[in-house]
This record gives structure tokens, C-alpha cells and sequence, in this order.
């Protein structure tokens, strides 16, 4: 089959020998693929990341929760976090244990604190007003805390979560009184964390927040780990030859950091990292199905039933991602991709130059893995979609079923007597 823009698929043996378009029509669209053997390749690079020994991979459970997508992730030896109860619970069904599972709160419940504390995992809060509320709850207790190292960075406004205009972590100014809440309630602080944004592309803007949330560590004795968080970004652009982060370069300037804080501070404290978009991102397609083709004055449209609800990073961020398309086309042509939602914000791509499509053709939206199904919704009452894995061997198994009007009205209640 001739196909044009698709090469990334290709070069990736992303589907294994499988057709695209006999997926959609054994599992019906919009349906999300992944591929096995690319997650297992970044969760091992993470791993690898330095050569310093105490080194912890905790995996942003945010960016993808599928249960079988969370067992392979444990079998690569990483661990999660969580920032609800119900990822800890879905973390615990894929096997993680408590102590594998880091709680990173923002703005939670007494009720939602006393379940992690139910639980023995380690929660983070960050702000003084949560501490305290820790403290009241479980005094004596072990606790982390976020800090804002005043770096941050993010592809979009929305997602940069240090610096000066966000609403994470508790600020250097507050420490004192930080530690007046800690003697307080004689909690032990066993861990600062921080997460400067998501989907940085310079290794330096990282290593300048870490080195950031350091000066912070050096103001508390007695550490158990210092979590330097995510935001590890990929290229979506791969049909224009974006290039990768440099992990290799980022993770030797990371591990000469983290030798020289465990020399200073007089131990080798456990560092951890939060990546969530680099390790699921690339092993996923997004398919779909073309239901309608029309010009509207000067622009072309190619309607697919991908609407916002079921990936919404394009209509919420203005995010990027490349397009395939499953056809025997010869010539291209410039076209926008909609949805199927009742907005005037539900477009995946802007004016994209794609092989010619015609009612019925199946398109692929690449790097779908992360914060795809996971912000996935049933606005306009539609049902979300399936989802199926390739695995090593190149076998296809369902991992998620797609929802039912059963599933759309289960928690309704009618008031008709």
C-alpha cells in the first residue's frame, strides 16, 4: 500500500505488521493503540538516565492510567506517582506497593489526606495551610513538601508550574514558618519536591531548577530524597525532523549535580524523577475515521469522529501533533481536521498539507499517549474510546473497552416516579 506521511509510523515499526485500518474496523473508532515494546524503550531510558546510585523513576500514573499500560510500567522497575486516591488505587491493582507510590497533593480534602495516611504512603503538600491540616490528622508523622525553586518552563502558559504566577509550592520565603509547623506537630520531613512544567525541549532549563530546589534542600537536615519532578518533552513534530531532547547530555550534567549536593550534604540521598509524557507519549496512535469532507469559503475541513473529548490537548493548549493518513493517495492538499463536538474549538490541525482524503479513510494522530485518554470525557454525551495494545510479539489485545450508553447513565438517577 503506498502511503504518503507516514513515515514515523514506518521508521518505528509502530503497528508490527498490522493494518491500521483492519484495527478501526475490528475495534471501531476513535480507538487508542500502543505499542509495548516502545513504552519498555523509555521507560529503560529514563532508568538509565545517570550513573548516580540512588536513583528513582516515578512515572506521572496522570499522563496515562490504563491498568495494563501501569503493569508494564511496574515491570520495568519504575515506581508512580499519584495525585488522587483513585490513581493510588489503580497504581495498587497494577501492583505497586505503598511504598513505591508517591503522593503529590494540591488544594485536598481532610478526607483525601486520611486515605494516603490510611495507606502509608508518603503524601506531599505544599502550602502552610496544608501542612498544617497534615499535622492535625497525622502528627508524629513522615511528610514531603513542594517547593517553588522559582524556575519554570512549559510549552504552553497553562502548564509551567514554578515560577512567579503559579499556585504550586510553598515559596523559600515561608521555610521559617515551614518549620515551626513541622516542630509543631513533630512531623518528620523526609523529602522536598518541585516540578518546574511540562514538555521542556532545552536539558539545561532542567538542570537549572534542580539546581534550584537544591539550594532549598540544603536548608533541611536529615533528607531522604529530593524529587526534582517531570516535563521531560518529545518532539511532536517528527514530520519536520524536530529534534529529540538530549537525554544523554541532560542526564551526565544531571548525575555530576547529584554527586556533588550527596558530597556536600554528607550522604547519597535517594533523587527521584517525575516523567509522565516522555515514557507514554511516543507509544501511542490516536485512529480515526474521515465522515465528511467540505469547503467552507477559502478553507477545506476533513470531519472525523476525534473530537475534543476524546483528545483535547489541540483545543486546551494549542498543542501539535502530526497526522497520518491511511490511503492510497498520490497528491496532497492543505486541510483542517475537526471533530465531531458542537465547538468552534474542536479542531486537531490547523491547515495541515495531508494526502488527499475522502469520506471513510482512517487518519492517525501520533504521540497520543500522554494526556490523551486521561483527560478523555463523555461531553455531548459521547462515549469514550477503546483502547488496544501490540504487543512484543506483534499480537493485538483489547486493554480498555469502550464505553456503553450503560456506562454513560449508570450513576444517573430519574426523578420520574
Amino acid at each position: 500500500m503506498a502511503k504518503i506521511n507516514t513515515k514515523v509510523t514506518d521508521q518505528t515499526d509502530f503497528f508490527q505488521g498490522n493494518d491500521p485500518k483492519a484495527l478501526a474496523e475490528k475495534y471501531g473508532t476513535p480507538l487508542y493503540v500502543y505499542n509495548e515494546r516502545i513504552l519498555r524503550e523509555r521507560c529503560r531510558d529514563i532508568k538509565n538516565l545517570v550513573t548516580y546510585p540512588n536513583f528513582s523513576v516515578n512515572y506521572s500514573t496522570k499522563a496515562n492510567n490504563n491498568l495494563a499500560f501501569l503493569e508494564i510500567v511496574q515491570e520495568e522497575g519504575l515506581n508512580v506517582d499519584a495525585m488522587s486516591p483513585g490513581e493510588a488505587h489503580l497504581e495498587m491493582m497494577a501492583g505497586f506497593r505503598p511504598e513505591q507510590i508517591f503522593y503529590i497533593s494540591n488544594n485536598v480534602s481532610k478526607d483525601e489526606m486520611q486515605y494516603f495516611i490510611d495507606h502509608n504512603i508518603i503524601m506531599s503538600v505544599d502550602s502552610l495551610s496544608q501542612l498544617e491540616q497534615y499535622g492535625q490528622l497525622n502528627p508524629g508523622g513522615k511528610i514531603a513538601a513542594r517547593f517553588n525553586g522559582g524556575v519554570g518552563a512549559g510549552h504552553h502558559e497553562k502548564v509551567v508550574t514554578a515560577g512567579k504566577k503559579t499556585k504550586f509550592g510553598i515559596n523559600p520565603e515561608y521555610i521559617p514558618e515551614f518549620k515551626e509547623i513541622l516542630k509543631k506537630y513533630a512531623l518528620k520531613l523526609v523529602g522536598i519536591n518541585q516540578h518546574i512544567g511540562s514538555l521542556f525541549m532545552d536539558g539545561d532549563k532542567y538542570i537549572e531548577g534542580v539546581k534550584a530546589i537544591l539550594e532549598i534542600a540544603k536548608q533541611f537536615d536529615d533528607l531522604e530524597f529530593v524529587d526534582f519532578g517531570g516535563g521531560f518533552g518529545i518532539p511532536y513534530k517528527k514530520l519536520e525532523d524536530q529534534a529529540r531532547l538530549d537525554i544523554a547530555d541532560m542526564g551526565e550534567k544531571l548525575s555530576k549535580v547529584m554527586f556533588d549536593f550527596a558530597e556536600e550534604y554528607g550522604k547519597q540521598i535517594t533523587f527521584k524523577v517525575e516523567p509522565g509524557r516522555y515514557i507514554s507519549a511516543e507509544c501511542s496512535v490516536l485512529l480515526g475515521t474521515v465522515h465528511s469532507i467540505k469547503q467552507n469559503n477559502i478553507h477545506k475541513f476533513a470531519g472525523t469522529d476525534i473530537g475534543f473529548n476524546v483528545l483535547i490537548r489541540p483545543a486546551m493548549y494549542d498543542s501539535h501533533h502530526d497526522i497520518e493518513v491511511y490511503n492510497n493517495a498520490d497528491e496532497t492538499e492543505e486541510i483542517t481536521v475537526v471533530g465531531n463536538i458542537c465547538e468552534s474549538g474542536d479542531i486537531i490541525a490547523h491547515d495541515r498539507v495531508l494526502p488527499k482524503m475522502t469520506e471513510g479513510d482512517v487518519i492517525g494522530v501520533l504521540d497520543a499517549g500522554a494526556y490523551g485518554y486521561s483527560m478523555s470525557s463523555n461531553y455531548n454525551c459521547r462515549l469514550r474510546p477503546a483502547e488496544v495494545l501490540i504487543r512484543e510479539n506483534g499480537d493485538v489485545v483489547l486493554t480498555r473497552k469502550r464505553d456503553t450508553f450503560e456506562d454513560l447513565t449508570r450513576n444517573l438517577i430519574s426523578i420520574k416516579k
